[in-house]
């Protein structure tokens, strides 16, 4: 979420009302409806995503809904597996762990080299962007865009690094980490503090690559430790009723 080398997935609207019955229900439609049950955390990781039910919930063919979980796959929120059918993607504790400690070993160090690189130019793409997110997190209906723009932002920092290799990584990491947010983001807590993005903008822009590195490393420890990585609690999930 996600920031890899997939295009962004759009803001999900608001979810329709009265699914049943609705024959005309389009497959982005449907996207949007399981797409935002998993952020909401009606559909936990692991979760099954029956075809059949699932079209039978929505009063459509099953070649709707199986565009709709196509969709979901390639954005990596779920997962596809042979002979059983699509689930939830769920990325273990330990592999979210060790996902931030990655990044922790390489994003303060990049930030330094941008600090020292960055251009006048750069600067205004920075708070352009910043400017987006802030738009994004106070605009309802916008949660999943603003999960993709907070980790474009590090992208970008990649980008004007001009270390190709540092882009590649950060669009892969960012991904996993997109998708580990969606998934285990702890009710209340904000994963991306609004004012964290502009302090790293701030001390770039004052060349202080120390201070810069140390506010990327606190900036990381945060969003790592606003999420609930705990297993997903067992038993199967009604999906008439998460749709109802």
């Amino acid at each position: 979420m996600p920031t890899g080398t997939d295009q962004p997935t759009q803001a999900t609207p608001r979810s329709p009302r009265g699914p049943r019955g609705n024959g005309a229900l389009s497959s982005e439609a449907i996207h949007q409806r399981i797409l935002a049950a998993v952020m909401e955390h009606k559909l936990p990781p692991g979760t099954q995503l029956v075809e059949e039910r699932l079209a039978r919930i929505f009063s459509v063919s099953r070649t709707k809904v199986r565009e709709a979980i196509g969709r979901l796959v390639h954005d990596r929120i779920a997962t596809n597996i042979p002979n059983r059918g699509a689930f939830v993607s769920s990325p273990t504790a330990d592999e979210a762990r060790e996902v931030f400690f990655a990044r922790r070993l390489i994003e303060p160090n990049l930030i330094r080299t941008v600090a020292r690189l960055a251009t006048p130019r750069h600067i205004q793409q920075l708070r352009a962007h910043v400017a987006r997110e802030a738009e994004a997190r106070t605009t309802p209906g916008r949660e999943h865009e603003l999960i993709t723009l907070t980790g474009d932002f590090h992208i970008l920092l990649a980008e004007i690094s001009g270390n190709s290799f540092l882009v590649r990584t950060l669009r892969e990491l960012e991904s996993l980490t997109a998708l580990i947010i969606l998934l285990y983001d702890a009710p209340d807590e904000q994963h991306c503090a609004h004012d964290e993005h502009p302090r790293l903008v701030d001390a770039i822009e004052a060349r202080d690559g120390e201070r810069a590195a140390l506010l990327m490393h606190t900036h990381l420890e945060h969003v790592e430790h606003s999420l609930k990585l705990a297993p997903p609690e067992a038993g199967e999930v009604d999906l008439e009723s998460v749709f109802a």
